[in-house]
């Protein structure tokens, strides 16, 4: 059976395989009647000066919250005020 530490950690390597960041923090975890839910914080490229074209090292701090079934598959992900991708 899958623990909460188990969920943070496919959570958390989800996202950075997604995003492509190497920095992804677990702040909630917690478990849904069908699975687990977890909300991590990454740091992104400011995507306004990103779209902008001018180089950055202005990072945003962006939430997301991942949910997965009971087999840690990941069912969707969403960046907080935003739709489900």
């Amino acid at each position: 059976m899958a623990n909460i530490e188990d969920a943070r950690k496919i959570s958390s390597e989800f996202l950075k395989k997604t995003l492509t960041i190497e920095d992804v923090r677990v702040i909630k975890a917690a478990r849904v009647d069908d699975g687990w839910e977890a909300e991590a914080e990454a740091y992104e490229e400011s995507s306004f000066i990103k779209a902008l074209g001018l180089p950055t090292r202005v990072m945003d701090r962006n939430v997301y919250t991942v949910r997965l079934d009971d087999h840690l598959e990941v069912q969707s992900f969403e960046r907080k005020g935003e739709e489900k991708r």
